[in-house]
């Protein structure tokens, strides 16, 4: 019987079909396809100086004009003072096992003038392993604890998964937060499972995580560089030879033996390309620089408490900006600029984000 109405339907013969069979759908409700549109928030932490180096208090979103890839946006929210969760990362193996030391000094000042009386801080170690020292806390006892177990590895030092680690961590605090990594550290990746500067990166700015760093390349150099003798230049000894340029090229910025490396900071969409982001030398240059921070550098210890009470300083004088882009249609690179409406101040912040795929 299922056969020849089967054949009958397929002849153009239509059939009712009783209530028992198919219930009828309700018209006043159909099923419509669930959209699913996520609005962006960007988070531009903007420090604004005088010419001299001091910070300028008072300002409102009045004074600031904010531009996204050459587009007027609306500033809709302006903190300058905000509950901070940091998490400081700190290179423990056995390249810095000199300065460890002074390191470990550190604990009180990152309790009083880093993370203020509503702040929590957690603490991270990292050789070839990544240690949660502590997790976020404003227990004064925990943190000296903390700083205290820090102690010499091997000589891996994974940067890049330290840092992919503390965003992680940074991601669970609550968004009326701000989320601050702080690094004490080389300023280079050896031996991270992430080799790609640009995944990292990435994952921060979608998590408005700001970074700030001290880098140590320097001091370490000094204290492990021994003495080299002075050699003869092999050149000079043979008849007629001239060193140095050839006879009347003028010495200047661009010539390639003075500059080996070159300007190795690509431009603000190139830093994104895959392959160029596997041999950026300095991680820690674009983590700062593309998140509104700042990175420090010195070379002696007793610069290195001075480096942290900045660090401080910079994060409970800065104005906090916030926007919805109104252009987030546009894949890619997205440049900020921001501009302060009052004569001869300096200011510094984020230099955009990026938007890794066009919305449907």
């Amino acid at each position: 019987m299922r056969k020849i109405l089967t054949l009958l339907c397929a002849a153009g013969f239509a059939f009712a079909q009783t209530p028992a069979q198919n219930p009828p759908q309700n018209p006043q409700q159909p099923e419509e396809p669930h959209i699913r549109v996520e609005v962006r928030t960007v988070l531009v932490p903007t420090t604004v100086e005088t010419r001299d180096g001091d910070s300028v208090p008072g300002l409102t979103p009045y004074d600031f004009r904010l531009l996204d890839n050459g587009k007027l946006q609306k500033i809709t929210e302006d903190i300058a003072i905000h509950p901070l969760s940091v998490v400081v990362v700190i290179q423990a193996n056995a390249d810095v096992e000199k300065i460890l030391p002074s390191i470990k000094q550190l604990s009180s000042i990152f309790e009083s003038l880093v993370i203020g009386d509503e702040g929590e801080m957690a603490v991270i170690a990292f050789d070839h392993r990544i240690q949660v020292l502590t997790d976020f806390t404003s227990d004064s006892a925990k943190i000296d604890t903390a700083f205290r177990r820090l102690t010499p590895g091997g000589y891996i030092a994974a940067l890049n998964d330290a840092t992919m680690r503390a965003i992680n961590m940074l991601k669970t605090r609550p968004a009326n937060r701000r989320r601050i990594v702080i690094q004490i550290s080389e300023n280079r990746d050896k031996g991270s499972e992430i080799r790609k500067i640009r995944e990292v990166l990435t994952e921060a700015e979608f998590a408005n995580v700001t970074f700030y760093s001290v880098n140590i390349s320097q001091l370490i150099s000094a204290l492990t560089s021994k003495a080299q003798p002075s050699r003869p230049n092999p050149i000079e000894s043979i008849p007629g030879a001239q060193g140095g340029l050839p006879l009347g090229q003028v010495t200047t910025t661009n010539t390639p033996a003075q500059s080996d490396d070159g300007n190795w900071v690509p431009a603000l969409v190139d830093i994104f390309d895959a392959a160029k982001g596997l041999f950026v030398p300095d991680p820690l240059d674009v983590y700062t620089k593309y998140t509104g921070g700042r990175e420090w550098g010195f070379r002696n210890t007793k610069q290195l408490q001075s480096d942290v009470q900045q660090i401080g300083n910079e994060l409970h004088t800065q104005y906090l900006l916030s926007y919805t882009p109104n252009n987030q249609n546009e894949a890619g690179f997205h440049k900020i600029t921001v501009e302060v409406l009052k004569p001869g101040l300096v200011i510094r912040s984020r230099d955009g984000y990026w938007t890794a795929a066009k919305p449907e």
